[in-house]
């Protein structure tokens, strides 16, 4: 009987530490990419936030209105949209529309909450706030059509993730785009994260 206690205990035991792994791992990520988003932005040099990384930060975004704020890494690969958004585009500075994607059920969660009007900041590498401001959200079936850069005004963000946010189905058509207007720069933020 004993034995048995003492293997339901370290079965028990075992799957406590798997379940915090992940939780833990993520803090530990949010931690190395704020460090490296720091000195990306100190000494103007894509830093990666652990060494086998195959990603690194690009810029901040911001929903000040909700007080949340992610680090924003290169490329919508798998790696880089485990730990935050991705930049899609071309990480430059005022060139073209910028699109940045995540997932719906992590970090871009906080979409689904967004409204037209809504105030959104995007900091670059130089540390200025780039302002905007949503004007449109829309659904786009992936099958039928497809999100233009192109024929973007080159002042837009758009921040997209997969629709609807309650889906059990991981790999929907539907795409969820926000489309802000960049406003005015400003020096600091109004974010308290």
């Amino acid at each position: 009987m004993k034995v048995m206690i003492a293997i339901a205990f370290s079965i028990s035991g075992m799957m406590l530490a798997v379940g915090l792994w992940i939780p833990a791992k993520a803090l530990l990520a949010q931690e190395l990419l704020e460090m490296a988003w720091a000195e990306s932005q100190a000494r103007r040099v894509d830093t990666r936030p652990w060494p086998w990384a195959d990603t690194w930060p690009v810029a901040r975004l911001a929903l000040p209105e909700n007080g949340l704020s992610w680090i924003v890494l290169n490329g919508v690969h798998g790696e880089s949209l485990a730990f935050g958004p991705g930049q899609a585009t071309p990480a430059s500075d005022d060139v073209g529309p910028v699109m940045i994607a995540g997932h719906r059920d992590t970090h871009f969660r906080a979409l689904e909450a967004v409204e037209t009007g809504t105030h959104i900041q995007l900091q670059q590498r130089d540390g200025d706030w780039r302002e905007y401001q949503v004007v449109d959200i829309r659904v786009v079936d992936s099958r039928r059509e497809f999100i233009d850069l192109a024929n973007t005004p080159p002042d837009r963000l758009l921040l997209v993730t997969c629709y609807p946010f309650d889906s059990l189905n991981s790999n929907g058509p539907l795409r969820y785009v926000v489309e802000a207007r960049r406003q005015k720069t400003s020096e600091h933020a109004v974010t308290d994260t």
